[in-house]
């Protein structure tokens, strides 16, 4: 059980290259696919992937497990999947290039903070608006795939909302933590 953690952060890296690879080479891996039931399968993928990431934090939590390696692969798998999920919903055109790119350099920008925290001994707890974001930007993601776009959309412009609005909270929580 002590590695299960790990193994599902791997999985979710496995499942980020399946997930493009199926989104890149859809009608040749699948030529006589309904173009409908391809999505859902693509869908599907994601949302495999996605639930490994609940399920290795939740393992990590109830078990006390933590690890060097989950703590830096977990949010890499992480941003790998929603880079795979994105760069996908880019190719096939069903995601604003905006929201795509202010998302994603958010993920950038935070994940060099925490850096440049951890550097300074600083400890700086995620709230509650990381869950949210992550649940908004797996629901558009989600539907986008499937390609309800108009639902989709409405939901992937909330997440860029959520998004930025908790990177600001998170860069004003770096900013007012003692050194």
């Amino acid at each position: 059980m002590k590695n299960a953690p790990n193994l599902l952060s791997f999985l979710r890296i496995f499942l980020s290259f399946v997930l493009l690879t199926f989104i890149l080479y859809r009608d040749c891996l699948f030529p006589n696919i309904d173009p409908s039931y391809r999505d859902y399968f693509t869908c599907l993928v994601f949302i495999i992937a996605s639930i490994t990431d609940f399920f290795d934090g939740f393992i990590a939590r109830e078990y006390h497990i933590t690890t060097t390696f989950g703590e830096v692969f977990d949010p890499l798998a992480d941003k790998m999947l929603m880079l795979a999920a994105f760069l996908g919903l880019l190719i096939l055109a069903r995601a604003d290039v905006w929201a795509v790119f202010l998302i994603l350099s958010r993920e950038f920008f935070i994940t060099g903070l925490r850096v440049v925290a951890i550097s300074k001994g600083k400890n700086i707890a995620a709230s509650s608006l990381g869950k949210t974001k992550t649940t908004l930007q797996i629901s558009a993601i989600g539907f986008l795939l499937m390609n309800e776009i108009w639902f989709g959309t409405i939901l992937l412009w909330l997440a860029v909302a959520v998004t930025l609005y908790s990177g600001y909270d998170y860069l004003r929580a770096y900013l007012i933590t003692k050194d």
